[in-house]
């Protein structure tokens, strides 16, 4: 298996995405590493809930708050990249990447794979940096919010740059930016300088077409008959041919399904992005108003055209908080005049907690078959022959929502007729706001373990 070349015979620079969020498809992964000849494959597995909940798990035990997929992932990936020279970078790490660093020496020593070096970024957790004072993006302090599980900030290629550097044939991270986690790469290959602001956005342009996974490639981008995507069960992961001066060639898995074409990159190259003039990483702000789009073959497409302006002078930081709990629960009602004793179900349910029982909070009850999702925006229809009543409410303590689930099940006996298929959990949350740190403020170290 040989690595792509350009017109010349030289060979590109390739990397591709196994993971575009932390329960994203395994066996697609395992298909680009066995099929793609590639310099590196990233794992972009961290949301900021799913870092906030991995706080909250490393707080009740301190061997957890990283990826719970990370044992799967490895022990599917790890014989693969070694034996076709791959490196590996994630941020499975979470809010534990050092402990996550040694489970991966567990399971490589478990495989065999003898000498295997990992590298694990640490310092992107600021939680003791942070003063109750301290403004948050959306408005108020810290302190006026809650009191915080934990707050990461935002790293980026800089500090990520030192633990490539050793060679590991692992890395592993806590929050660095989505893009960052390819770029850093791209960076050490080409010898980009960290204030080449347009090499930068080059490169931050293809790792953010990339971090996403199968959103590139045709998954989050199928609507079937006015956007349709073949073999959407078998979409394969997207993977860049990267050239030296950050022009990038995006394709996907071959014999995959899926589609990459121009339609798929326009898609993701303003996904999440909210000034493509403006898009602030911790490395650029890159802007991608004036991008070339070229589809070059088939499932292939050319992008290159990204500016870039200096770095912004500070760091964004994730803060989670304790959000109390979450309640669901539901009941379904079937058949002739089905809509009408569901909404009868809905009015002794709100009469239930808000006069009986004195509750005042937030309490939200959908009818799902009735435009539940478009809440207040479209009317409901006058009839419906399968209707689910679902209600849910989020407290600072458990009762309420023990009450939520104990008013939705006495629906099946105390009425109205018909309800069945009754399901209730209770499940902790947390929530998110943003707020910076001065980079200086920010203080990372690399530690390498060995297998």
């Amino acid at each position: 298996m040989s690595h792509p070349t350009d017109g010349n015979g030289s060979a590109k620079f390739a990397i591709g995405c196994g993971a575009g969020f932390a329960s994203d498809r395994l066996d697609a992964a395992v298909e680009l590493v066995e099929r793609v000849a590639l310099d590196w494959l990233v794992l972009e597995c961290l949301g900021e809930r799913t870092l906030a909940f991995a706080h909250r798990d490393r707080r009740a035990d301190p061997n957890r708050g990283f990826d719970p997929l990370l044992e799967r992932r490895m022990r599917a990936l790890l014989p693969r990249c070694r034996a076709r020279g791959t490196r590996l970078l994630s941020n499975m790490g979470a809010a534990n990447p050092r402990v996550a660093a040694e489970a991966t020496v567990g399971i490589a020593r478990a495989l065999g794979l003898s000498g295997l070096r990992i590298a694990v970024l640490l310092g992107d957790e600021v939680t003791e940096k942070l003063a109750p004072d301290t403004p948050l993006w959306e408005g108020g302090t810290i302190a006026e919010r809650g009191v915080p599980v934990g707050a990461n900030a935002y790293l980026g290629c800089e500090q990520l740059l030192p633990a490539i550097a050793t060679g590991a044939e692992v890395i592993l991270t806590g929050r660095v930016a989505d893009p960052s986690l390819f770029l850093a790469p791209m960076i050490e290959r080409f010898g980009w300088a960290l204030y080449d602001w347009q090499k930068l956005a080059a490169g931050t342009l293809v790792g953010h077409l990339l971090e996403c996974g199968m959103q590139v490639s045709g998954g989050y981008f199928a609507d079937p008959g006015k956007k349709d995507v073949p073999d959407l069960a078998r979409c394969g992961f997207p993977f860049a041919e990267v050239e030296a001066e950050g022009a990038a060639v995006i394709g996907k898995t071959p014999g995959s399904g899926g589609r990459v074409h121009a339609t798929t990159v326009k898609e993701q190259l303003f996904y999440e992005v909210h000034d493509p003039t403006a898009y602030h990483t911790p490395d650029v702000v890159a802007d991608f108003s004036a991008v070339a789009i070229e589809e070059v073959g088939p499932d292939r497409v050319r992008v290159s055209g990204a500016r870039g302006a200096p770095r912004p002078p500070s760091l964004k930081v994730t803060v989670g908080f304790d959000g109390g709990y979450l309640a669901e629960a539901g009941v379904s009602y079937a058949g002739p005049n089905a809509a009408a004793r569901a909404r009868l179900a809905r009015s002794v349910l709100e009469e239930r907690m808000r006069v009986v029982h004195g509750y005042r909070g937030p309490l939200r009850i959908d009818l799902v078959g009735l435009r539940s999702l478009h809440a207040t925006a479209l009317p409901e229809p006058a009839e419906g022959e399968d209707v689910r009543l679902r209600a849910a409410l989020r407290a600072p303590d458990r009762e309420p929502a023990e009450l939520l689930l104990w008013e939705v099940e006495a629906l099946l006996t105390c009425g109205p007729a018909g309800g069945g298929g009754y399901r209730g959990r209770i499940t902790p949350q947390v929530t998110t706001a943003s707020a910076s740190l001065p980079r200086a403020a920010v203080t990372t170290r690399i530690e390498v373990l060995e297998a």
